[in-house]
């Protein structure tokens, strides 16, 4: 693929644990805009999560259980074999090394976007890649689309929104239900549940 000129899009988080939500925003963003594949990049040392508790370990197999169904899918390790902070731009570099023909579109909540600017080397990351902001349940979407116009017009940024499918699920929201001994049923894959009660994981109080 590191030869073609193929359109990827990018999907970043914790994925702590990956959901349904996830996966729906995915597939609907690939075939809204025509990609040839998603890549899911779990984030290994996040700047703006200092706080996060699951081992990248678990949290990248969950990932691979969860996608392991569809082609289209690919998971990536990248960020997680950094010992260092992982900062976006440093990936986005990367895979252009990786795929230096292909058109890279990354894949976030609106309300990320609107935080971009607190992010390492902003201008340089709407330099690399194509942002796809997703409308998600809770979003003020009139603020963001002001927030997204102010980006667009101070960096020349290629910033798309769409509006995915609602599903309002939350990985904090599947934490604190196990947590507190309610199901998950249907807010993740079977598989992913399977792992996360055999690993006992988010059982000692992690919200």
């Amino acid at each position: 693929m590191g030869n073609e000129n193929v359109n990827i899009g990018i999907m970043g988080g914790t994925f702590d644990p990956i959901h349904y939500a996830h996966l729906a925003t995915a597939e609907y963003v690939r075939e809204t805009y025509n990609l040839d594949k998603i890549l899911f990049i779990p984030t290994g040392n996040p700047p703006h999560k200092s706080k996060l508790r699951t081992d990248k370990k678990d949290r990248y197999n969950m990932v691979l259980l969860a996608t392991m169904n569809n082609d289209d899918f690919v998971v990536s390790d990248m960020e997680i074999n950094r010992n260092t902070r992982t900062y976006t731009i440093d990936t986005l570099k990367e895979l252009h090394k990786i795929y230096p023909n292909a058109n890279i579109y990354f894949i976030t909540g609106a309300d990320t976007i609107c935080d971009m600017e607190s992010w390492k080397n902003v201008g340089e990351n709407f330099e690399l890649a194509t942002f796809i902001a997703a409308n998600r349940p809770g979003i003020n979407s009139n603020e963001a689309k002001m927030k997204i116009e102010r980006l667009k017009s101070r960096y020349d940024a290629n910033i798309r929104s769409v509006n995915v499918p609602s599903l309002d699920i939350s990985s904090t929201y599947i934490r604190n239900h196990i947590k507190h001994g309610k199901s998950i049923k249907y807010l993740i894959p079977e598989c992913v549940e399977s792992y996360i009660y055999e690993k006992k994981i988010y059982t000692n109080g992690v919200e």
